[in-house]
Parts: C-alpha cells; sequence; structure tokens
C-alpha cells in the first residue's frame, strides 16, 4: 500500500492546481511530468501547449470543455483537451475551481489501457478520487471551495 498527498501546485485567480505526491518521493506526478517533457525536443510543442492551457485555467477556471473524460464512468479522470494525438496529462477536474495534476506520458496506443504507463497514471488518479469522494461524503473537503487546504497535509492510502 502506498501513502499519497495533495500539494499545491499554484493558486490563480480562477483556479487552484494540486497534484499527487507519494510517501518518499522529492517530486509530485505533475512534477515528475515536467521534468520528463521539458527538454523533450521531439514534443515540445505539445509540452507549451499543456502549459499554456493550465496558465488559461489558473485565470479562466476549469471549464469542461477544457478536458477530454479519460478514466470510468463514476470516476472524474481526464486529460487536457488538446489538439495534440502524444502528449497526455492526465488529471482530476474536481470543479471550476480545483484541478489535481497527475503524470502522463507518450500516447502510442489506441487506448490509455494498453499502455502499461499510462494505465498507471489514470489508477493512481482514480484511486486518488474514490478517497476524496469519501472525504467529501463525511464532510471533511467541498470541492467548490478555491483550494482544498485543508487536507494537503494528510497522507491518504491508496
Amino acid at each position: 500500500m502506498r501513502k499519497a498527498k495533495l500539494e499545491l501546485v499554484e493558486r490563480g485567480e480562477q483556479t487552484t492546481l494540486y497534484s499527487i505526491c507519494f510517501e518518499n518521493e522529492n517530486l509530485s506526478e505533475f512534477g515528475k511530468f515536467l521534468t520528463k517533457f521539458k527538454d523533450h525536443a521531439k514534443l515540445q510543442r505539445d509540452f507549451q501547449t499543456i502549459v499554456r492551457v493550465l496558465e488559461i485555467i489558473l485565470s479562466d477556471g476549469a471549464a469542461e470543455r477544457r478536458f477530454r473524460n479519460e478514466g470510468k464512468m463514476n470516476d472524474r479522470v481526464c486529460a487536457l483537451a488538446l489538439d495534440s494525438r502524444k502528449l497526455r496529462l492526465y488529471c482530476l477536474r474536481l470543479s471550476d475551481k480545483v484541478v489535481i495534476l497527475g503524470n502522463g506520458g507518450i500516447k502510442t496506443v489506441a487506448k490509455y489501457q494498453d499502455s502499461e504507463e499510462l494505465a498507471g497514471y489514470v489508477m493512481d488518479l482514480q484511486l486518488f478520487d474514490a478517497i476524496l469522494k469519501e472525504e467529501k461524503n463525511k464532510g471533511i473537503i467541498s470541492f467548490e471551495k478555491t483550494g482544498l487546504d485543508e487536507i494537503t497535509h494528510k497522507y491518504f492510502n491508496l
């Protein structure tokens, strides 16, 4: 069993971005994504597009149209809705105000389920989403706020 917590990535005018950080790891999942692709020459255009879309989300809000559902019907796993056919960044869109950024990679298969790497990133988000729903049902958190600061110090068992 792994433990993970939320880490603040950036707070914008309309939206707050978080990422999952596993216990005993220096980088969050989004940090790993950035490190992996920031200097990848062949994917630089896709990478820059992802960064620009995240900047827009921070200032304008996380409207549904900016995301594409990727997980199952009962979870909130999605990817940024980009024209890119190669690079994917998976995340949880909890509301117009809160997004949890995961990891991502190069999509070389038709479905993420056909890639062990991508399926793993989606599964981590699905597990974290289930935990957050449970916390919401207990009244501990609210996704409608502009942030989830009340739980960034807490580790969850995945």
